[in-house]
């Protein structure tokens, strides 16, 4: 415990808590993430991102020159063993706004994906179904989901490697019913950062139970690949995410970006 307080009363934490924060808030001002009077349904799940998103949003809250609000959300998938109490009481211990959801889509997870597949896909869509409509109900102008730079990277790998589609997350999407924008404020933290800011910052984290705890997920060993190419060159990750910023369509091969057909038919003036 005392280990623990003095991290975060250290010189090198309140650096970290900066640069997450800059992180945040840079982010946020480069997609237009949070605008005036929005209000925020930000996603918790009881993981280390989803906490730090939060923290950090409420952080920013306070001293942003706009005025938005925040509503925390969890999805009570009714997972075998879940603590129901701990994000109620950490919630109710910070004043903020939340709203429990509670839907057994663990009971159709696991009914439907035979035993020893991939979960992640089927629980994925169905929680994103819920917190769309969640969404509209509670009059939220964003939602706000604790994806980091590493998970933008990791999805660019595993669409290459498993989609043949040049394809990631962005920091900012319409959803395909033009009823819901979903912002990701932690698009530019790495998680190596996020993990140290939610150990020293004590968060009562809550592992998932039916997905996570699937083992040879493709993300997993695009996750492992990636480390690896890190402590070899470190920086590379980040390199990486920097050039999704900077896409040049014409250097690639997709006919419907750039029209490659019609090249070179202008006539020289």
């Amino acid at each position: 415990m005392k280990t623990v307080i003095k991290e975060r009363t250290s010189k090198n934490f309140k650096k970290l808590q900066a640069r997450l924060r800059g992180a945040v808030g840079k982010a946020i001002h480069d997609y237009n993430m949070i605008e005036e009077g929005d209000r925020v349904m930000v996603c918790l799940s009881g993981g280390k991102d989803s906490y730090t998103m939060l923290d950090l949003l409420l952080s920013l809250q306070r001293k942003a020159p706009i005025k938005f609000e925040i509503l925390a959300v969890n999805l009570d998938q009714k997972q075998p063993g879940f603590p129901e109490h701990i994000l109620p009481n950490y919630l109710d211990s910070l004043g903020v706004s939340y709203r429990i959801v509670e839907e057994d889509t663990y009971s159709t997870v696991t009914r439907v994906i035979p035993e020893g597949k991939t979960m992640c896909g089927l629980c994925s869509r169905l929680r994103r179904g819920i917190l769309y409509r969640v969404a509209q109900e509670e009059g939220a102008t964003k939602i706000a989901l604790g994806h980091h730079r590493d998970d933008i990277v990791e999805t660019l790998f595993l669409n290459m490697f498993h989609g043949g589609r040049l394809k990631a997350m962005p920091p900012k999407l319409l959803s395909d019913n033009r009823k819901n924008m979903i912002i990701r404020p932690l698009a530019y933290c790495s998680e190596r950062e996020i993990i140290r800011y939610a150990n020293a910052r004590e968060f009562p984290i809550i592992p998932c139970n039916l997905c996570g705890s699937q083992e040879n997920l493709q993300r997993a060993k695009i996750k492992e690949m990636l480390q690896a190419w890190e402590r070899e060159s470190p920086g590379r990750i980040d390199s990486i995410f920097r050039s999704i910023q900077n896409v040049s369509p014409s250097q690639l091969a997709d006919r419907e970006l750039f029209d490659f057909a019609d090249l070179g038919k202008a006539t020289d003036i």
